[in-house]
């Protein structure tokens, strides 16, 4: 079976080769990167890995700034996906975390009942006070997240989908892929989610714009679960921020995304079944004395941008904020609130 994963990255460079390593485990057999203004040597590591076969790496084609979607529109075109048997839409810091069989894509589909698009819930994994980055697997470091059932106020998370050679694509999505306007009921796809049941049928149709990448968590997630460690360390946090917006001049910074991912209520040590073989290809990669150098490299980057941004006042006060944010989501403070809890929520928060 040939699955191909794809993906968009900008300054990367550190967490490159343990999503390779790690998506290698599980039945992924090729990936097609898009970089982008790289300036941690993540565009230098992909070329190295593409000279060896190990992945694809193309410039992102946009010419705006709409990179995902634009290079999802090129992806569509390209060999590597349009002779693939399944198609997965990930970023690096996802991880498809498989619950049956042999832990692996193949035993999904199998147990989902081979459908043509497989819909996997996230389940945000918190900073928990990891303040330092760490050369070590990101699935190592990071064990605490909110209830996989519920994020913050919402029974319904995002999604991100695996996807059969013969869905009838009309386009990629970063969360799912939609079908052509107009199909027949009768020719609409077989679509499942984690658990191996049916979509429900506004996600399928995308009929409500509010639920086209998200549906309710709560036994969907039987068969597989997708980790997402959008915060890992704060230094790698910060480093992250630089990436977008850093324009904070006579405005607050805004610690809501932070806050929403830092729920570390819940313990789940599952993905950690991979750790073992994922440490030994990891091992196998940086025998290459020039992957290593690079990956090397990419780290030094990583903490040298860290330095510089910490000599900035602007990232100091950012730094000190997010160390002191509330731990409790910002929807499970405005419900204590709303109950009158508010002793409650000052015990907690405290």
């Amino acid at each position: 079976m040939r699955i191909t994963a794809v993906t968009c990255v900008k300054n990367e460079g550190p967490f490159l080769l343990e999503w390779i390593a790690f998506n290698r485990l599980i039945g992924v057999t090729d990936h097609l990167f898009y970089s982008n203004d790289c300036t941690d040597g993540t565009d230098r590591l992909l070329d190295a890995l593409a000279a060896r076969g190990l992945v694809q790496h193309l410039p992102n084609p946009a010419e705006g700034r709409n990179y995902q979607m634009e290079a999802l529109k090129d992806a569509k075109t390209q060999d590597i996906v349009s002779e693939a048997d399944w198609v997965w839409i990930a970023d690096v810091d996802e991880f498809l975390n498989i619950h049956v069989g042999d832990h692996t894509i193949p035993a999904l589909i199998e147990a989902c009942g081979t459908p043509q698009a497989i819909s996997i819930n996230f389940q945000f994994f918190a900073n928990a006070g990891v303040d330092a980055f760490e050369d070590r697997p990101v699935i190592a470091q990071f064990t605490r997240s909110h209830n996989p059932d519920l994020w913050g106020g919402e029974a319904a998370i995002e999604v991100k989908s695996l996807m059969r050679n013969d869905f009838p694509l009309k386009y990629f999505g970063a969360h799912r892929p939609f079908f052509r306007d107009k199909l027949p009921k009768k020719k609409r796809p077989h679509w499942t989610d984690a658990s191996g049941r049916d979509v429900q049928h506004r996600f399928l149709v995308a009929a409500n714009p509010r639920r086209i990448r998200r549906f309710p968590a709560r036994g969907a997630r039987a068969f597989a679960t997708l980790n997402h460690y959008a915060l890992r360390s704060l230094d790698s946090y910060l480093v992250k921020n630089d990436r977008g917006d850093v324009n904070r001049e006579n405005r607050a910074f805004d610690d809501t995304y932070w806050r929403e991912r830092n729920d570390a209520a819940w313990e789940d040590l599952s993905i950690q079944r991979y750790l073992p073989a994922l440490e030994k290809a990891l091992s196998e990669l940086k025998s290459d004395p020039e992957i290593k150098a690079l990956h090397d490299e990419a780290c030094a980057l990583h903490e040298a941008k860290r330095d510089a941004l910490l000599a900035q006042p602007e990232y100091q006060e950012m730094r000190e904020q997010l160390r002191a944010a509330s731990t409790l989501p910002p929807q499970e403070e405005d419900m204590l609130r709303d109950l009158g809890l508010d002793d409650v929520l000052k015990e907690l928060t405290a």
